[in-house]
């Protein structure tokens, strides 16, 4: 009994297999194995599930499973051929060719055996001789760079470049590392040159990036101070290279914790002490590099990385202590230097991993002194004061206590304080607290005005190029609070001049502008989150004497796509493609987030897509939509469904471009998104579908068949008819005909069925598909009368139907059945078919007639009717 159990489950999966189910068929093959196979069966059943996970594309597993199937029998060829399919897709071409000659020695006769081997053996010709000429242009790239000759030079330049494209591949990294890669490249750092630090920060990042061991001796040259101190240096672009190369060693470094290198959390310590002394610097000590406000905002991101990437609370808790500890060590005996420096980690801390800088704000003196020192007749004391409490005024458990304290502090300074600087950010901190309601129109914490009046001195601040970049960013920051207040957004979108400055500095090299930039845009356009309450839990509120959030009159729908047709004008999409292709650590996950509500809000209005596909909206929203938080990722999503629905996507976007908006676009069918989000990128992906056979290949690749499948059985008509034409033209492809031809499914039967629905739409889109696959695949064309009785009676209402289409496709899937066999044609002019199809032969000319006579003059040929007198 067992071995007939192993036997069916074999043949079980066999059959999920050459349906495309492959996560089925490795069940079944795993079924088959628990159930105490014999040592030849458990070798087939290894293989196989080796087969199974190449199709997914997990090939470690493929390698794992074919290894077991050779350890069972070692003679078993299909096996040694699939682990080394398995191994050249995981770069491990040495052993792959030796599993290739096994295969050839086996079977001496079999082509594709021959053919792989040849394959591979000219791939590891290739690689050998990439790597002997590679040797000789890295050694001949640094001779070039630290040449003090060549200063300045074009050829300097060039060098520079093609190291840090050799750096992005594996092999050339690697090989850039055994050429004593590292020190020559601290030897290009402490040139001091701009340009050649950046070559040497970006071609670092190549040899660490996800790679442990290089990251570890990376490290061990260069040493964690080095790197960090780069932080500080005035060269901006040079300064955020150092803060991406420090990303990209933190997260090589967790991933060796993660596979038990646990020595290497010591670095990742010495890394947060060090990241938190730039973070925390107020002013640049004696003989070091210097501590911009830029460098000092990499600090917080990086410090959100680290606090991000912890696993267990345990972790957590031990980064809250190090940071606290760290605090301390400033705030208590080290004098008001000290206590400075304390509160500038604060901040730094509140800018990047909040929940530590809450915290932090929680030690015994610290916000008391904040508050002293807001009061100060130092500039320097006061700018770090009433920065940190900009910084904490939002954060939950001290807003009472800042409002009581705070707020007559800050309006005094705002009052009385001869320097823009402390005035600006006082502007903003009593701005932040203003906002404190967000968007409920009963919760204002000022009076009538005071806002608007906050809100016109930003407008005044941003627009003045007089003033400095970094300064000027603080007008936008106060603008991101107070754009809750709809009144304010109503005044900004209505300033050009204010519009126009904004993107200005949006484009400018002040960075840490953007997140504030997309902030005030999120406002304007209402992109964040809103429900509508519900209207009985709202007279249960007031009945109960509970506050209800109210909605500002200017707010409603038709005020809001006012505002947004002032910033399409104003020139707001050119803006955030120029800051989404920033290559700045401060575009963080939760920035890009921003960026993606506000382009959904952009593209909502059918008559404004084009807009924004002119201004080059289409291209940035693909790395919205590949990288940042998953809510940013499916907003960017939805973004680009739209634009795809209803522009022709070979347009909007060229070239390579479309083959990346696949992804967005099949992450939107699955389970946890909206039903509008579903139905929006089934209608695009028929649109790409139906332009090329490549594209079609990739949807297939992103395994979005069987979704699109799943929702050919909504409930909701305008889902299931966007499946179904979407299904139609992906059928183009010779494996969804596979699919459809293969024995044991429902698919076939779905699409007659659906031919014969009231919902004409759904209907035309069915019929479409079946005369596709019924003229592709002539072997379909018998099992139709097998999967429904009324097979016929749908066939016969799409030819007698008032639509043309309708007809059209009903005549061409009776054409294709008369064509297939003599016996099907007997049936159908055994019927009332005869009759439909004389009556349409006679009809007016078009493309109806033409298919109705061609199936006439067919029955004709078999013999199974006679041509009438004249000849038709």
């Amino acid at each position: 009994m067992t071995a007939n159990s192993v036997e069916q489950l074999r043949k079980d999966g066999n059959e999920l297999f050459k349906c495309g189910d492959y996560e089925g068929a490795l069940t079944a093959y795993t079924q088959a194995l628990d159930l105490g196979a014999t040592p030849q069966d458990q070798a087939v059943l290894h293989r196989n599930r080796a087969a199974c996970h190449l199709k997914l594309e997990d090939y470690d597993k493929a390698e794992s499973e074919a290894s077991k199937a050779i350890d069972k029998d070692g003679g078993d060829v299909k096996a040694l051929y699939r682990r080394s399919q398995a191994l050249e897709k995981l770069g491990r071409l040495d052993q792959a060719v030796l599993d290739l000659q096994r295969c050839v020695s086996l079977e001496p006769k079999n082509k594709v055996f021959q053919e792989a081997l040849r394959n591979i053996a000219g791939q590891i010709q290739e690689k050998v001789r990439y790597m002997s000429s590679t040797d000789a242009k890295v050694e001949q790239m640094f001779q070039i760079l630290l040449d003090p000759q060549e200063k300045g030079t074009e050829k300097k330049q060039k060098a520079s470049q093609n190291l840090v494209v050799l750096a992005r591949e594996d092999a050339g990294a690697e090989k850039i590392f055994r050429s004593n890669g590292v020190q020559l490249l601290q030897r290009l750092l402490d040139t001091g040159e701009p340009d050649l630090m950046l070559a040497a920060l970006r071609t670092l990042v190549g040899i660490c990036s996800e790679h442990q061991s290089r990251t570890v001796a990376t490290l061990s040259v260069l040493g964690t101070r080095r790197v960090v101190s780069i932080l500080g240096v005035e060269n901006q672009a040079v300064s955020l290279a150092a803060c991406h190369l420090l990303q990209v060693m933190f997260d090589a470094l967790k991933e060796g914790v993660k596979k038990g290198f646990r020595g290497k959390e010591g670095a990742i310590i010495v890394g947060l002490k060090k990241i938190l002394e730039v973070g925390g610097s107020v002013q640049d000590p004696p003989g070091e590099l210097t501590v911009t406000a830029n460098s000092r905002m990499s600090a917080s991101i990086l410090l959100s990385k680290l606090f991000d990437d912890l696993r267990c609370d345990a972790e957590r808790e031990n980064f809250h202590r190090l940071c606290e500890n760290y605090i301390k060590s400033w705030f208590e005996g080290q004098g008001l230097a000290g206590k400075l420096r304390a509160i500038q980690t604060v901040s730094c801390l509140l800018q990047g991993p909040c929940d530590a800088g809450n915290r932090a704000l929680e030690l015994n003196g610290v916000m008391e002194s904040v508050i002293a020192l807001c009061a100060s007749e130092q500039e320097e004391e006061q700018l770090v004061a009433v920065e940190a409490l900009i910084h904490a005024a939002g954060k939950a458990k001290r807003a009472s206590f800042i409002t009581a304290n705070g707020v007559s502090l800050l309006k005094d300074l705002y009052k009385r304080s001869e320097k823009d600087r402390i005035r600006i950010r006082a502007l903003v901190g009593l701005c932040k607290l203003g906002s404190a309601g967000g968007t409920d129109f009963s919760m204002k914490q000022f009076a009538e005005g005071s806002t608007l009046k906050l809100a016109k001195q930003c407008r005044k601040w941003l627009c003045n190029d007089q003033m400095d970049a970094g300064t000027r960013r603080w007008a936008v920051e106060g603008l991101a609070y107070l754009t809750f207040d709809a009144d304010v957004k109503e005044e900004f979108v209505e300033d050009e001049a204010a519009l126009k400055a904004l993107f200005q500095l949006s484009k400018s090299e002040e960075r840490s502008v953007l997140f504030a930039v997309a902030s005030a845009l999120v406002n304007c356009t209402n992109s964040y989150d809103y429900e509508e309450p519900d209207p009985k839990m709202v007279e249960l509120a007031k009945y109960a004497k509970q506050h209800v959030p109210e909605q500002h009159p200017k707010d409603k729908p038709s005020f809001v796509r006012a505002r947004v047709k002032k910033l399409l004008a104003a020139g707001v999409v050119s803006a955030m493609t120029c800051m989404v292709k920033t290559e700045s650590p401060v575009l963080t996950s939760s920035c890009r987030e921003l960026l993606s509500r506000v382009f959904l809000a952009l593209v909502e209005e059918v008559e404004d897509r084009g807009t924004v596909v002119a201004q080059g909206g289409g291209k940035a929203l693909i790395p919205l939509a590949l990288e940042g938080t998953d809510v940013g990722q499916t907003k960017a999503a939805q973004a680009l469904a739209k634009l795809t629905i209803t522009s022709n996507p070979e347009m909007t976007f060229p070239g390579e471009r479309i083959y990346e908006v696949v992804r967005p676009l099949v992450s939107l069918l699955h389970l946890n998104c909206s039903g509008l989000q579903n139905f929006e990128a089934l209608m695009a992906l028929t649109n790409l579908a139906g332009i090329s056979e490549r594209l079609r290949q990739k949807i297939l690749k992103e395994k979005a068949v069987p979704m699109i499948e799943g929702y050919m059985f909504e409930e909701h008509e305008m889902i299931r008819r966007a499946a179904t034409e979407c299904m139609c033209n992906l059928a183009m492809s010779k494996e969804v005909q596979d699919l459809f031809e293969a024995t044991g499914n429902d698919r076939l039967k779905l699409l007659v069925l659906y031919s014969g629905e009231d919902d004409e739409l759904l209907r035309r889109a069915a019929a479409g598909g079946l005369a596709m696959l019924t003229s592709m695949r002539p072997s379909l064309c018998s099992r139709i009368p097998q999967v429904t009785t009324h097979w016929l009676e749908i066939l016969q209402a799409l030819l007698l139907s008032p639509n043309q289409e309708l007809q059209h496709r009903g005549a061409v899937v009776v054409l294709n059945m008369v064509e297939a066999s003599r016996e099907m044609a007997s049936t159908l002019m055994e019927s009332e078919v005869l009759e439909i199809l004389s009556v349409l032969a006679k009809g007016k000319e078009g493309p109806v007639a033409r298919a109705a006579a061609a199936s006439l003059g067919k029955a004709v040929e078999y013999g199974l009717i006679k041509p009438s007198q004249d000849g038709e």
